[in-house]
């Protein structure tokens, strides 16, 4: 029997406010929960058999039949709520120090000589929302060419240029540039590409984002399980989250229709020995736009792709569902919230419900799957294997 391992995140869905959500600004966040309690419903049955809904504290509908799978979630240890420290942590690196915010913009010295380096002058350098900037800032950037700089709640700088305006590769250039600047003092987690189309009053992101993350400061498990000559697949975003260290494999897909065509093509094909996914439309399109009724829908497009993604799988497939974070489309902030990730997981050898509560690492997650394809302990978090799987 063939042992897999398949992890897909469902970027940003997050289910209930963490001890410390206070100090995040996120108080009463819960992304899963808050949906469902503002729209009134969700449905979303196979997520509900697996045991989503009997997960402690998260304002789900319970199961009315036998639970399929087991379930619980996890809290961050890292002090952070982004994606890079979330998919990190979870493939077994928490990070002591979390990357740095910027509230109130970029240093004015450091914007100087990133300006002096790419060319151009910069508008905005501000915290604001992707989608609000660009119609703010638009008709500026497409008069003077000059791109925007903007960041958030979490450790990024994004750089927005609409693609007819400073080309693509430009546009890549330019954030590579931003990234190998912004280390040392400077340090943040990840420098985005925001490109977008349109006319005034009328722009749109494109698809075409790109993201410059840094390279994991200590083994991951991917690394170790590529160092042992096992297949690590990413899909979607992972190879940049990761700056292709320990991924042998990409799909880098753009949305959630084609991660998950990619995810089933992965798991009826067999191969690999470690996918991991990342469905990253929940958070780009619908949380941080604060569109409830969108995020919801992609849930229940989700929910509906479950029963073909678990058909294909193969005896020895392990199959774990969760998030890296929160973005409570139902909260006044469109930024990430500091929340618990689910943990739902499957598998023809997984006990069906069992309740594995409250975890104090998303390294919990990285152990187990290091644990079961290896046999071995990884050196973060604590593996839940012997509680779920039976011969």
């Amino acid at each position: 029997m063939k042992k897999r391992a398949i992890l897909i995140v469902l970027d940003s869905a997050g289910i209930g406010e963490l001890p410390d959500a206070a100090d995040f600004g996120d108080a009463g966040s819960n992304t899963f929960g808050n949906i469902y309690k503002e729209r009134g419903r969700l449905d979303i049955p196979n997520m509900t058999r697996l045991g989503i809904g009997n997960i402690e504290g998260g304002g789900l509908k319970k199961a009315e039949e036998p639970i399929i799978g087991a379930y619980g979630k996890c809290a961050e240890r890292t002090h952070a709520k982004d994606t890079t420290c979330g998919h990190w942590e979870m493939a077994g690196l928490a990070l002591d120090e979390p990357f740095k915010t910027y509230p109130n913009g970029f240093p004015r010295e450091f914007l100087d000589e990133f300006e002096k380096r790419i060319g151009r002058g910069t508008i905005g350098n501000c915290v604001a929302s992707g989608t609000q900037i660009i119609m703010d800032l638009g008709d500026e950037h497409v008069k003077t060419g000059k791109p925007i700089v903007y960041t958030s709640a979490d450790s990024v700088f994004q750089v927005a240029a609409h693609e007819e305006v400073i080309p693509l590769d430009e546009l890549y250039s330019i954030c590579k540039t931003a990234r190998e600047m912004l280390v040392g003092d400077n340090l943040v987690g990840r420098v985005i590409a925001r490109p977008f189309l349109g006319t005034s009053g009328n722009y749109n992101r494109t698809e075409n984002r790109k993201d410059y993350a840094l390279a994991p400061f200590k083994e991951t498990i991917l690394d170790a399980l590529d160092s042992r000559g096992l297949e690590v697949v990413g899909v979607g975003k992972i190879e940049d989250i990761f700056c292709n260290k320990g991924v042998t494999t990409v799909d880098h897909t753009k949305n959630n229709q084609t991660g998950i065509a990619a995810t089933k093509r992965f798991i009826g094909s067999g191969q690999g020995s470690f996918l991991f996914i990342n469905l990253v439309d929940f958070d780009m399109l619908f949380g941080h736009r604060n569109n409830v009724e969108g995020y919801a829908e992609a849930l229940e497009s989700f929910d509906r792709e479950l029963p073909e993604i678990m058909a294909g799988m193969k005896e020895g497939d392990l199959l774990m569902i969760t998030a890296d974070h929160g973005c409570d489309p139902t909260t006044p902030s469109t930024d990430h919230s500091r929340e618990y990730i689910p943990l739902l997981v499957y598998g023809a050898h997984v006990k069906k419900g069992v309740n594995l509560g409250i975890r104090s690492t998303f390294a919990d997650i990285g152990a187990t799957i290091y644990d079961y394809l290896t046999g071995e302990k990884w050196r973060e978090g604590t593996s839940f294997l012997s509680e779920i799987w039976e011969d």
